[in-house]
């Protein structure tokens, strides 16, 4: 192992670009129709507005979220006699009663009240994220609409503005329409244009399906309502403002409507605002609608870009191939399906990825749910919530590897603000310290157990949420950030410590009662059981959560007599266990699967996100690829998704992206399926079905995790790279310790290479297989080196960059 310790002064930061070739087309989603479908139509959102316009020619529909809008409301769910009821439970389980078990968590040991509302809780204290409503514009050409005959009908969303477009072209006039979610003056902007005198003609009016007024005052249109909390009717209040300013023409206000005649152009500016944690947000909605209105159009799209790339830009990736940029991206998928070469369509679906990302969340609001940002009905499936068995932590698997770090602060103040209704949650059924969450959770911090047992009783969740989080502490090293997050992940840890139990068979530690997520498992009497003790993944999560709170104890000084406590329990956990098959047992006892080929692999979550199934525990990655090839190539979006992190993980690039394309596959089904194998919409938009945005996130993580992993304490390049790669670069990806790189590589190996530090840190890198020689820049300086270990060790002082050639 060679250590360079001399150190680097800073390089200019246009030393850090290495010298690839520089990308010549933005990425974007174009067509040459308009959306038939709400999953076709390209979204925009700043994080906490967003709009959805489909682009039609004589009527447009244009869907607007507020991440904030949420039916419902705080409740008690938490059944405060449970607890009494969980020895017997426990006591049935150690004896092999599952069944018996379930029959008394079923009676005692769910949620009071309907819960989620089986999924439908718009109308329960639960609630669900709705869509704010619709804005519905009619266009007026001067010729009857059945009469039209439109030329070179073009429409797109560019990433890297962060603005879409529809262009068209009615007897010589060519029409343009721009659409933004400003990230400068946090409204939703609309700019018309023609090439021609007094062209823009049409009328803008707002809707929705229920619990809303609509009224013109002066000339601004408003749609107000409240929604349902569940108890009295008295929910969330929002309101919509929309004014227009024309140039030339002039603006007609209506009973319920705004007509423009006659204009040169026109702009609409939307401002929506809802009272959660806003009591002025009638006030604050007319202060920002009043300030977007004094900028000047062109301005105001600068500054709106200009802020969306301060995150945006921070990194990219270039796959060397074919590029299919000209064909519209529903063709693009369809070409892909038959013939996967596009590598093109790889970095575009990997900056969508961070698009979405950026687009759907900001500090000090919320973190994306299920649908990120965006939604069209009153009910989003699922109440659009947050899953806690992988779904809203697929949903930041990208955050900090494609260097969005900087929107980890909404997904720890969700966690944070479930703290304290955890704790009680954890008496109520447990008598535990700490805290916990089940399932699901909304923006009303509920942690109680569903409605049904069946998937309900899961409650590694929580746990899981802390791993998440200490993944941003692994990239950032930021010690503040560590001393905030303790107290989290401590009281997590004291729950587990509190209420695991031993079983009798090997005296190990486990959860009871919990689930394998969603999956059942068939006892030796043929009955069909979900609730068990001690199923893989909790061991697993529990493991990790245990080490790295003993990490974190030992980093802060704090809490000896706990970190011992840690200590004599997690060698007490139940080991992973490879069954007669070679493959992973996901229950403690080697029972057969209910479905063989369900959508959730949770027992790899060692592998993946996890770390504890790696390239020193062999046999168990062994176990790991059964595991995958016993469940097949199909799967729900996400679950695909999952598939490609596994298979890079496992250093297999043909085999990710066997799931990549997949998961690429083009679909139109939106009706709710848990079994079948899905793919993606026209907008890119992942479908379980059916949208999930989690499909998404999960896609662009495996991209990365492809590309450069740090997991094991060492940066590996091009970990699984398949072979239709062979040559690329990226840029700005993340690797734990506060790093950041750039690479070049050909023919499929390591070619050049940056590393910035943003604290000051240490990097083991492994050295590439068919490397000889390794050249190092440092402070103007380049050393030689022969490269005979398998790694290189690399100090680097802060917003230091070095220079490394792989010869």
């Amino acid at each position: 192992m060679k250590i360079y310790s001399n150190i680097l002064t800073c390089f200019i930061l246009s030393c850090f670009c290495l010298s690839a070739t520089a990308k010549e087309k933005p990425y974007k989603l174009w067509y040459d129709k308009p959306a038939s479908r709400w999953e076709a139509c390209v979204p925009l959102g700043n994080g906490r507005l967003g709009a959805m316009p489909d682009g039609g020619v004589s009527h447009e529909k244009i869907v607007l979220n507020d991440i904030t809008l949420w039916s419902g409301s705080p409740q008690n769910a938490d059944n405060p006699e449970a607890f009494k009821h969980l020895p017997t439970i426990q006591k049935l389980l150690l004896e092999g009663k599952n069944i018996s078990a379930q029959e008394v968590m079923g009676k005692n040991f769910i949620c009071l009240g309907k819960g989620s509302g089986l999924g439908n809780g718009a109308n329960v204290p639960y609630g669900s994220f709705q869509l704010v409503g619709d804005l519905l514009i009619d266009y007026n050409y001067g010729i009857d609409s059945s009469k039209i005959q439109v030329q070179n009908y073009y429409r797109d969303l560019v990433l890297d503005d962060a603005i879409a477009k529809t262009e068209f072209s009615i007897d010589n006039t060519k029409y343009t329409r721009e659409y933004l979610a400003s990230f400068d003056n946090d409204v939703i902007i609309i700019h018309y244009t023609a090439n021609g005198k007094n062209k823009i003609n049409f009328s803008a009016s707002l809707d929705r399906p229920e619990n809303f007024a609509v009224k013109t005052e002066d000339n601004q249109l408003q749609m107000s309502g409240q929604l349902n909390n569940g108890i009295d009717g008295n929910g969330m209040k929002y309101i919509t403002r929309l004014e227009i300013k024309p140039k030339g023409g002039r603006v007609i206000a209506k009973d319920k409507s705004l007509q423009v005649e006659n204009a040169d152009e026109a702009t609409i500016y939307i401002s929506i605002a809802t009272d959660y944690k806003n009591p002025s947000y009638l006030e604050s909605s007319q202060k920002k609608l009043e300030i977007a209105q004094k900028v000047d159009y062109n301005r105001e799209k600068i500054e709106h870009t200009k802020n969306f790339q301060t995150l945006f830009g921070r990194a990219d990736i270039n796959i060397g191939g074919i590029d299919k940029y000209d064909l519209p991206t529903d063709k693009r998928l369809e070409a892909f399906a038959t013939s996967p070469n596009d590598n093109g369509l790889i970095s575009l679906y990997f900056q969508y990825g961070r698009y979405l990302m950026i687009s759907s969340t900001r500090p000090g609001l919320l973190p994306p749910n299920l649908q990120g940002l965006w939604a069209n009905e009153i009910n989003t499936p699922w109440n659009g919530d947050y899953h806690l068995n992988i779904n809203i932590q697929m949903n930041h698997f990208p955050l900090n590897v494609t260097n969005l770090g900087a929107l980890n602060g909404p997904f720890f103040d969700l966690v944070k603000s479930i703290v304290p209704s955890g704790e009680k949650t954890a008496k109520a059924y447990y008598s535990g310290d700490g805290w916990v969450a089940h399932v699901i959770t909304n923006i009303w911090g509920y942690t109680s157990p569903g409605e049904e047992y069946t998937w309900g009783s899961f409650n590694s969740g929580s746990a899981w949420l802390c791993q998440m989080l200490w993944n941003h502490y692994e990239y950032t090293k930021d010690k503040e950030y560590l001393k905030k997050l303790y107290p989290i992940i401590k009281g997590s840890a004291e729950f587990y410590l509190s209420t695991m139990i031993k079983e009798p068979s090997h005296g190990w530690l486990v959860t009871a009662p919990s689930s394998s997520p969603e999956n059942a498992f068939i006892m030796p009497t043929g009955q069909q059981a979900h609730v068990c003790m001690g199923p893989t993944m909790d061991n697993q999560i529990v493991r990790y959560l245990f080490s790295k709170t003993i990490e974190a104890s030992t980093e802060l000084n704090k809490d000896e007599k706990l970190r011992k406590k840690l200590k004599d329990a997690i060698v007490l956990l139940p080991p992973n266990q490879i069954g007669k098959d070679g493959r992973l047992l996901e229950w403690l006892e080697e029972y057969k699967e209910v479905e063989p080929k369900h959508r959730h692999i949770s027992h790899l979550w060692g592998l993946y996100p996890g770390d504890e199934i790696n390239s020193s525990t062999p046999e168990l990655q062994n176990a790991a690829r059964a595991t995958i090839n016993g469940r097949g190539e199909d799967g729900t979006g996400w679950s695909l998704a999952w598939r490609m992190n596994f298979w890079a993980r496992l250093g297999n690039g043909e085999r990710a992206f066997v799931s990549l394309q997949k998961l690429l596959s083009p679909t139109q089904s939106n009706s709710i399926s848990m079994n079948s194998s899905s793919g993606t919409y026209d907008n890119l938009f992942c479908a379980h079905p059916p949208f999930q945005i989690d499909g998404n996130f999960g896609g662009t993580a495996g991209i990365a995790e492809m590309l450069v992993q740090s997991h094991q304490g060492y940066i590996e390049l091009l970990p699984a790279l398949p072979k239709g790669w062979k040559d690329g670069n990226f840029s700005g990806l993340c690797v734990r310790g506060n790093g950041e790189i750039d690479l070049d590589w050909t023919d499929s190996k390591p070619n050049k290479m940056n590393i910035k530090a943003h604290s000051k840190s240490e990097f083991k890198i492994k050295i590439p297989a068919g490397i000889s020689k390794t050249e190092i820049t440092k402070k103007g300086k380049t050393e030689l080196v022969n490269t005979n270990d398998e790694f290189i060790v690399i100090p680097v002082e802060k917003d230091e960059i070095v220079r490394i050639q792989f010869i």
